[in-house]
């Protein structure tokens, strides 16, 4: 009796929402279902774009999932998880980002019925992550190395991932002619790992067939000063000089304060400031540079002088040009004109000003280290430069991957389903609960192939039905078969070119993976919106007070 009457402990502040049990999860488990719906049709060759626009009015058309996924304003906590992994999967392997999303919702939603029946979440996720561990290795098994090829070989190699890659995207009519530019512009630069040494410089107007790659450097025209027609806009072999120094006639900036006893003194102080600036020019047309660059302004004195002495002179240059200019020409950047010398000086092969488009460009191209590369794109509207802009990223992403781990496996949903066919011949083996939940990981698996076929208007269920049984040949001769998007049915991805690094599908099980089991460890939600509010009542009260403030100081301080 004495128990019955403890009163009850109240441990959370009032008006704090806790969910928890089987209702939370699976609630958890709806919601990441619905954020794997909206990315759900963009996946493969004929996927759809998505057209999104936001609250500052620009509008973004994008098939990409990452990007949709950063676009969306998504509030809820779990579902959040799925944007971070498909970001994560966009900054480590750059393409795959919309099948991570997929295989982590579909790995959820295969485990629903287990937790509406009253499967404890720790079981599916020692399930989940034991299978997840053999598919990884059964894709080690089944990858092809391109190592060990000649350089055309590999070339042509690295151009059908990136085509693999590109074929979804909306520059997917002229996948070969960008495949080839991304797979140069990738060698062009190494194993050198900084990405920002691939510019991609954007030129509306004209077709995608007039984009073009500069094996070195190409930036916009900056702004220039009076006497800048008359400079030379070709150069062959010049010596190029990079500062970062404004070369412009100006009075000292310290607001310096000079006393003058008498008048005639003031010439000399003008003739100082005319001779410093002289002194400096001097200096760099000794140097015997043909070309000036600067990350900071240069004058219409120094403009016309250069101009004078036939060099060619560019200021307020963009800070990543420039230091991209300086590892293609081996240059150094200098802050001081003092003690120029030819190691501290950068070359190529031909210099020129191009016009592209409405912009004229200025081009540094057959660059000795050769380590950075651009590609200039055209196209009709901004969004659609943007999107293929987007595209190119993820290939050159792809491409630098397969460089680096030189392995690939079959794309068009036969790795995903020779993974399933496999994990289902281990569940076999397996004795107790264990073997569902791993035969519904594998179910899971197939959602890739699915999808491609639901997305190209294709009947899914008699597609899939023979890759199963192409796949379920026991000589194995079927693994490589995938959905074939030109005609409905299935074909041999692997001997049809359809490559993807096995890299890609790799981070995808395993992020995916990862993201299911997170959200099924979760038991309980704690949301406590009157402290939020609370928080955000102080802030504007305190903007309020700070802002109302200000105004009063101002007023006081006007004139009357």
């Amino acid at each position: 009796m004495a128990s019955m009457m403890q009163p009850q402990i109240i441990l959370l502040k009032e008006g704090t929402d806790t969910s928890q049990g089987k209702a939370q999860l699976v609630s958890n488990i709806n919601a990441c279902t619905a954020v794997a719906d909206v990315v759900r049709t963009t996946l493969g060759p004929r996927g759809m774009d998505k057209l999104i626009h936001d609250d500052k009015g620009s509008v973004t058309i994008s098939n990409d999932g990452a990007t949709i996924m950063k676009l969306l304003d998504i509030v809820h906590p779990a579902a959040k998880i799925l944007v971070d992994i498909a970001k994560s999967q966009d900054s480590e392997v750059g393409d795959g980002t919309t099948t991570v999303v997929l295989l982590a919702a579909e790995f959820l939603k295969e485990a629903k019925p287990f937790i509406e029946d009253g499967v404890h979440s720790q079981n599916l996720i020692k399930s989940y992550r034991a299978a997840s561990t053999l598919a990884i290795g059964k894709i080690k098994e089944l990858a092809t190395s391109i190592e060990g090829k000649s350089l055309d070989e590999k070339k042509s190699l690295l151009a059908k991932c990136a085509a693999t890659t590109l074929s979804s995207k909306l520059i997917g009519g002229e996948k070969e002619f960008f495949a080839s530019m991304v797979v140069d512009a990738v060698i062009a630069i190494g194993y050198d790992d900084r990405l920002n040494m691939i510019g991609i410089k954007k030129v509306p107007g004209g077709t995608m067939r007039d984009s073009f790659l500069v094996n070195g450097v190409a930036f916009k025209k900056t702004f220039s000063y009076a006497g800048f027609e008359q400079q030379p806009k070709k150069f062959l072999n010049p010596k190029i000089l990079l500062l970062n120094i404004e070369l412009e006639l100006k009075s000292e900036k310290e607001n310096a304060e000079i006393r003058l006893s008498d008048p005639s003194q003031y010439q000399s102080i003008v003739d100082a400031e005319w001779n410093i600036i002289y002194d400096k020019l001097d200096k760099c047309v000794n140097s015997g540079a043909k070309v000036v660059l600067s990350r900071l302004a240069i004058g219409d004195l120094a403009t016309q002088y250069f101009a004078d002495r036939d060099i060619f002179c560019a200021g307020r240059v963009a800070e990543e040009d420039l230091k991209r200019v300086a590892a293609a020409t081996g240059g150094t950047v200098q802050t001081s004109v003092n003690n120029v010398i030819d190691e501290v000086l950068g070359t190529c092969e031909v210099f020129e000003e191009k016009q592209v488009g409405n912009e004229r460009f200025n081009l540094f191209s057959g660059c000795p280290s050769g380590q950075t590369a651009t590609i200039v794109l055209r196209g009709g509207a901004d969004q659609f430069i943007e999107e293929a802009e987007r595209s190119l990223h993820d290939a050159i992403m792809i491409v630098r991957r397969a460089l680096k781990n030189s392995t690939v496996v079959a794309g068009g949903g036969a790795i995903d389903m020779e993974i399933s066919r496999y994990l289902r011949q281990h569940a076999r083996t397996i004795a107790g609960k264990s073997q569902l939940f791993i035969n519904s990981y594998a179910k899971a698996l197939e959602v890739i192939p699915r999808q491609l076929c639901d997305n190209a208007g294709f009947d899914a269920t008699d597609v899939l039905n023979k890759l199963r049984q192409k796949h379920a040949l026991p000589s194995g001769e079927g693994a490589p078969y995938g959905v074939d998007i030109a005609t409905g049915g299935i074909a041999d991805s692997f001997a049809n070119f359809v490559w993807e690094p096995a890299v890609v599908k790799i981070n995808a099980i395993n992020a995916a993976t990862e993201a299911a089991c997170l959200i099924l460890s979760v038991d309980e939600t704690v949301k406590n919106p009157k402290s939020e509010s609370a928080q955000g009542d102080a802030a504007a009260s305190a903007m309020g007070g700070r802002g109302r403030g200000g105004f009063r100081g101002r007023g006081r301080g006007m004139r009357r």
